[in-house]
This record gives C-alpha cells, sequence and structure tokens, in this order.
C-alpha cells in the first residue's frame, strides 16, 4: 500500500463515520509557549478538547504534521522518527468508548486486513485515585479479544495529561501489533521494549478534571483523541523490516545514495537513515508556511542542531556541499501534493540551506584551529579533559570521533567518559525543554491569557499599519505574564515606530470594540480579507475574529468579548528573532 491510499482510506473511513475532514495545522504552535513544535495531532485542538465550538463540529479527522526530538538518540532504528505524520480522529463531547474502539477495531481488520490475531491492547489499570478502565476492557472483549491480548498496565503507560497543571485528562487504551518475533521473556507483553510488540494507535478518553488539589473529578463532558502513526502502519501493511524500506523513504534514500557517490552497507545504515530522517524534517520545518531560519533560540536552534547533525554526517560520507539541497528538492516534489506549502516555501527552503551550510563550514575550519589550540595545551601521553571535547562538539559541531582522531595524532587521549556524562545531562535539559519550555499555552484559558491572546491580534494589526502589509505572523507564544510575536521585518524597528504601534493598540482598547466571531468557509475569509494560516481543504469551515478597523485574522481562540478588557498596552523589548523575522516581547496591565 501506498502512503497516499493509506492516508485516504484513513479519511474516507471517518468522513463515512460523521467525521468533518480539517487540514494539518501548521508544525509551529500558535500562541502556545508549553512546546517548541506540534509534538501530535491533538496539539492544534487542545481549545476544543477544553471546551471551544469547533467550525467543522463534534466529529474531526485529519493527518498531522508532527515534530519530536525527545527520542532523537533513537532515530536509526527501525521505528523511530523525528518528524512523523499523524492520522487522527476526535470525538468532542459526541461518541466516547465503545463507538472509539470499534472505529479502530473496524478500520485495522476490516479496511486494511489485519489479522486480529496479531493485535494486542493495553488499558489503565486503575490506581487509588481514578478506578481501572472496565468500559473499555468491555469493548475489546466484546469485539472477540481474549484476556491473554488485553494488558492493565498503570498510569506511566496509559494515562494523558492534564495539558498543564490543571484540566482535562482520562485513560487510555494502546493498539499494538505483534511482528512475530519470539517473547523475550515470560513477561514479554506492549509494555516491553524488546520488539516483538509496535505501538500503532492510541485512543485518549477524557473524562476527568484534574483539580488544584490533585484530585480527580469526573467531567460532565467527555472526549476522545487518536493518533494512528503513518509511517508505522505502512510499514507493517507492507511487510518491511523498518519505516525506511517504505516508499516514503526509498526516493530520499536513493538520492542520498546517488547525491554521496557511497553505497549503503550494514555499517553505515544508521547513518542514511539519520541523514534522511533528518532532512526531512529540516524541509518541512522550512517548509512550513510559519518556517522558522536557523538561529540560537527556541525552533530556530532545534532546527539548526539537526542540519549541523546532517552536515557532520555527511562530511564523513563526502563533500557535503549542495547535497542537503539535492535532498530537499526530492523531499518538496514527493510531498507537495499533500502539503502544497513545501512548494509555496521551496525557495527559503533552498536559500536557508545554502547560507546555513556556508556558516557552518566556516564554523568546522574554526573548530579545528580551537581544536588545535585545546590540544596544544596538553602533554603527548596526557588526557583531554571531557568538558573541552563537549565544548568542541557542542559549540563547533565536532563529533567525539573526530576530536580523538585529532588528539591521537598528537599521541593524546580524551576523557570519552567524561565527554558522555556531560552529553547526557545536555540531552536532559534539552528533552526537559522539548517536554515542557513554559508553563501556560493552548491548555491555559485564564482570563489574563485570552485578554493576551487578543492583543496578539491588535498588535498584528497595528504593525501591519505602521511597517506596511508585508508584515505576517510568524509565530507566537503566551505565558500569563506575557505575549511574544515574531513578525517579517529585515531592520530594527525605531523608537517612533514602536510608539506609533502602541499607541494604535491602546486606541484600539480605549475605543472598547466588540471582538465579531464568525463562522465561514475558508474561500469566503480569504473573499473578506482575513489574514491567517489557511487550510487545504475546500469548504472548510474556520473561524474569524474582528475587530473593526483594526484585524481581521483566522484563529481558533479564545478571545476577550471586547478590547477594553485588556486594560493597557506596553512593547517591553524589540528584537531579531533571526534572520529577516523580528520579535515583540509586551505585557497588558488593568
Amino acid at each position: 500500500m501506498k502512503a497516499n491510499e493509506l492516508r485516504r482510506k484513513y479519511i474516507d473511513f471517518f468522513v463515512s463515520k460523521g467525521h468533518k475532514e480539517i487540514s494539518s495545522a501548521s508544525l509551529i504552535p500558535e500562541n502556545d509557549p508549553s512546546v517548541l513544535f506540534t509534538t501530535a495531532g491533538m496539539h492544534p485542538l487542545v481549545p476544543y478538547l477544553l471546551g471551544e465550538k469547533h467550525p467543522s463540529g463534534t466529529r474531526l479527522t485529519d493527518h498531522q504534521k508532527c515534530l519530536r526530538t525527545g527520542d532523537i538518540d533513537e532515530v536509526g532504528d527501525a521505528s523511530h522518527l523525528t518528524f512523523f505524520e499523524m492520522m487522527g480522529n476526535w470525538s468532542l463531547n459526541d461518541y466516547f468508548k465503545k463507538e472509539s474502539i470499534g472505529f479502530s477495531h473496524e478500520f485495522l481488520t476490516k479496511i486494511l486486513g489485519i489479522p486480529q490475531e496479531k493485535i494486542s491492547v493495553t488499558v489503565f489499570a486503575g490506581d487509588s485515585e481514578v478506578p481501572r478502565d472496565e468500559e473499555a476492557y468491555n469493548a475489546w472483549k466484546s469485539l472477540g479479544y481474549p484476556d491473554e491480548r488485553i494488558h492493565f498496565l498503570g498510569r506511566k503507560d496509559n494515562w494523558w495529561g492534564p495539558a498543564g497543571e490543571t484540566g482535562p485528562c482520562g485513560p487510555d487504551t494502546e493498539i499494538f501489533y505483534d511482528m512475530g518475533k519470539p517473547k523475550c521473556s515470560d513477561t514479554c507483553g506492549p509494555q516491553c521494549n524488546c520488539g516483538k510488540y509496535v505501538e500503532i494507535w492510541n485512543n485518549v478518553f477524557m473524562e476527568y478534571n484534574k483539580q488544584k488539589d490533585g484530585s480527580y473529578k469526573k467531567m460532565e463532558i467527555h472526549n476522545v483523541d487518536t493518533g494512528l502513526g503513518l509511517e508505522r502502519v505502512l510499514c507493517i501493511l507492507n511487510g518491511e523490516k523498518s519505516v525506511y524500506d517504505t516508499e516514503i523513504f526509498k526516493p530520499i534514500m536513493d538520492g542520498l545514495k546517488q547525491a554521496t557517490g557511497v553505497e549503503i552497507t550494514e555499517e553505515n545504515l544508521r547513518i542514511f537513515r539519520i541523514l534522511a530522517d533528518h532532512l526531512r524534517a529540516i524541509t518541512f520545518i522550512l517548509g512550513d508556511d510559519k518556517g522558522v531560519s536557523p538561529s540560537n533560540v527556541d525552533q530556530g536552534y532545534v532546527l539548526r542542531r539537526l542540519i549541523r547533525r546532517v552536515y557532520r554526517h555527511l562530511k564523513g560520507l563526502c563533500n557535503p556541499d549542495g547535497v542537503m539541497v539535492k535532498i530537499s528538492k526530492i523531499i518538496v516534489d514527493e510531498f507537495k501534493g499533500v502539503y502544497p506549502e513545501l512548494e509555496r516555501n521551496q525557495a527559503f527552503i533552498e536559500k536557508s540551506l545554502q547560507d546555513e551550510e556556508r556558516t557552518f563550514s566556516k564554523t568546522l575550519d574554526q573548530g579545528i584551529k580551537i581544536a588545535s589550540k585545546f590540544l596544544d595545551g596538553v602533554k603527548e601521553g596526557e588526557m583531554l579533559s571531557g568538558e573541552m571535547a563537549f565544548k568542541l562538539y557542542d559549540t563547533y559541531g565536532f563529533p567525539i570521533e573526530l576530536t580523538e582522531e585529532l588528539a591521537s595524532e598528537r599521541g593524546i587521549k580524551v576523557d570519552v567518559d567524561g565527554f558522555k556524562a556531560h552529553y547526557v545531562k545536555h540531552q536532559e535539559l534539552s528533552r526537559q525543554g522539548a517536554d515542557q519550555k513554559f508553563k501556560g499555552g493552548l491548555s491555559d484559558n485564564s482570563e489574563q491569557t485570552t485578554r493576551l491572546h487578543t492583543a496578539t491580534h491588535l498588535l498584528n494589526g497595528a504593525l501591519r499599519k505602521v511597517l506596511g502589509d508585508t508584515v505576517f505572523q510568524k509565530g507566537s507564544n503566551i505565558t500569563p505574564e506575557r505575549l511574544r510575536f515574531d513578525f517579517s521585518f529585515d531592520r530594527k524597528m525605531t523608537p517612533e515606530e514602536i510608539k506609533a504601534v502602541e499607541d494604535i493598540v491602546n486606541q484600539a482598547i480605549k475605543d472598547d470594540i466588540e471582538v465579531v466571531l464568525e463562522e465561514m468557509p475558508v474561500e469566503k475569509a480569504r473573499e473578506v480579507g482575513a489574514i491567517g494560516v489557511f487550510g487545504n481543504k475546500y469548504g472548510e469551515n474556520v473561524k474569524v475574529y474582528t475587530i473593526e478597523g483594526y484585524s481581521k485574522e483566522i484563529c481558533g481562540g479564545p478571545h476577550a468579548k471586547r478590547t477594553s478588557e485588556l486594560g493597557s498596552f506596553k512593547i517591553k523589548k524589540e528584537e531579531s528573532s533571526s534572520a529577516g523575522v523580528r520579535r515583540i516581547k509586551a505585557v497588558i496591565s488593568q
């Protein structure tokens, strides 16, 4: 089965069950400081899972582009990826566990033809705070699943949320495919990492609300959030050994082999897989309509690390110049039919890669000089410290192997264990940053964050009035204390321009304008002059918020009812975010 066929089968199946297809959201989360990238299909839908009304109704389905870096060191094995596609279906206070589990079972066994005996599931085992999920267990039993393939696991494995410290959460049921390997032990099951069981689908049942005192209260409404990994299911359906053997990755792997002039062997297979995965992730980040440039902060920092990791690996195989651009062209050609933003932004992708390649090539040359200076201070037979080796890696992109090679030429050893200790510490900090960058985010619907969200609309409108309508939002996030807004502009704003923007926003607040919400098809939103990220699906409904005379934007919400609720607006800082992008930090006060 081809990827396009699997996407279509999934969407068509859920449309036949009363779901409305919606567009994949941006990889860059809207107004959400809690994560750097969209990490799951549910992420853009958090406001609706919290009770906001979705313009497309109570049953939704899509395929969402996602990116996670928490497992980056597993990339290159049979199933782990940084960028991946998650197919999802949602019930917003509509159907619940029995129907959701029934849909999943029907799609896997009837539509995809997966033998039922190859499927095992996990269910929440319960604990002192929340009882065992008998409803999910009974739903699986009623479909003919025996007890030996229904596994009860604890909160670590079968519980989701809340997204913040409090809020909606609940048990989940996860679906696993048996790869046919022998059991590694008597206790081997889906919770085991031996490779016998591969998770393919997760159905989350949001039925509890976590309180400030840590207790869990049953909600009056209930939601279902599911995610099915496209690459993993495609691998299983086609009997491949890894996701990298599927038709998604074949053109990329072939392109790498041709561009590097190196044959793929058992020894270098993992390197080629890392290159294929990272280049796909890089192309999608740069190709996003909110695409960021490589930089030393936030998403730009992750992007820069991925590009430099690719460049280092390529340098070990061949002359790396131009290889990244060649492969990005292959990726754009392969995915532009599904994600047309890649073709729209192809020139930006290629220029960013060329610029970063040029910059990093100089950095590596400088690194060699720095490494020589480090080594000049170490006598033959002595050892270069792990701290210095890690600095060469972290600052100049030197892999530990290259440092060892340069050191060995001088008869110097490298404290590899010390390097690994620094590396592990760095990994842990990176994971913490990827998992929870700030408190707040889409799950925080407090009055203050709602007002700040509304302020971003006024700020966007004011910037376009002062600087021109070539200004577009490139990203934003909100904490309860402040808003941060990135926008396209190629120079520092003058004090007079900053003051003019502040004055426009404060005048809008003083005018006490109603914030008007209208739901309309995306085509009409374009016609009425709304700005924002438009979906790709013809006929898809969107929410348009209008602040008459100041702003008309597509947005999911939530918003203040009137501008006067914002109090007053003050820009605290205006600075560069990345090449061609400026950043404003601002506050409101009552």
